[in-house]
């Protein structure tokens, strides 16, 4: 992928701000305890209150939706910090025509925060990083890695998320641009989400019309139903076997 032309960005980020709760990236107004990095989400456990951001998260996902499963919440949150992660770089792909170094050392994410995922940027500066580094190899990689080793949750299915996640922002983000009559922005916004899709990690993961090729398990939260680019048309029932043992 060619990397993004540099421009200015300015601290606040504040070309983020129209599109939305669900692409802003807070920059400046540090908390007086702040959130631990991704970094530290994605390391080696520590012996510290937040040792396992992720695992906090699960569980804080699981309870809010009374998951059956601990693996269900993980691919619940593995999938929330994803649209997060993709929505806010390409928010500034499109908006300022490159992206703010968003290293998982200089990423802040808490855990505790309720949807959409709360993210800390502790440094606005510029990257010559493109969205496939930014992203999918920065975080997503080491993202599905730690899911996949914690909770078992099959790897086709977590890049199935964060395909799925990229459609989503990408979605959201079109609309706006079509509401506020920015054609360049609508056809950047095409242009890179086709050209990510085509990458080897997410590429076979959703079909022509955007719909997935796997499922995220939000079908068995009680009451979940499934999710409207799901592979199923409708909640799977148990087996003929199962259903007459």
């Amino acid at each position: 992928m060619v990397l993004l032309p540099f421009v200015d960005l300015d601290p606040e980020l504040t070309a983020l701000r129209p599109l939305g709760g669900f692409f802003l990236l807070r920059a400046t107004g540090a908390p007086a305890c702040p959130p631990p990095t991704l970094a530290e989400t994605y390391g080696p456990r520590t012996s510290d209150v937040y040792e396992n951001s992720m695992t906090f998260r699960v569980r804080k996902v699981a309870s809010s939706l009374n998951a059956p499963e601990l693996r269900i919440a993980a691919s619940v949150a593995q999938q929330g910090l994803a649209a997060r992660l993709w929505s806010v770089a390409l928010g500034c792909a499109v908006r300022y025509g490159t992206l703010p170094d968003l290293s998982p050392e200089l990423l802040r994410w808490d855990p505790d925060a309720g949807a959409p995922d709360d993210l800390w940027l502790t440094e606005v500066r510029p990257s010559t990083d493109d969205l496939v580094d930014a992203v999918l190899h920065a975080h997503l990689e080491p993202l599905a890695s730690l899911v996949r080793e914690r909770y078992r949750v099959a790897e086709g299915l977590l890049w199935g998320n964060a395909a799925s996640a990229l459609a989503g922002a990408a979605r959201q983000l079109h609309r706006w641009a079509r509401e506020q009559g920015r054609a360049d922005d609508a056809v950047r916004t095409r242009e890179l989400t086709s050209g990510l899709l085509a990458h080897p990690r997410l590429a076979g993961a959703l079909d022509a019309n955007l719909r997935r090729r796997s499922c995220c398990l939000y079908y068995r939260v009680p009451g979940g139903g499934v999710c409207g680019d799901c592979c199923f048309t409708r909640p799977p029932g148990p087996s003929p076997r199962a259903a007459s043992g």
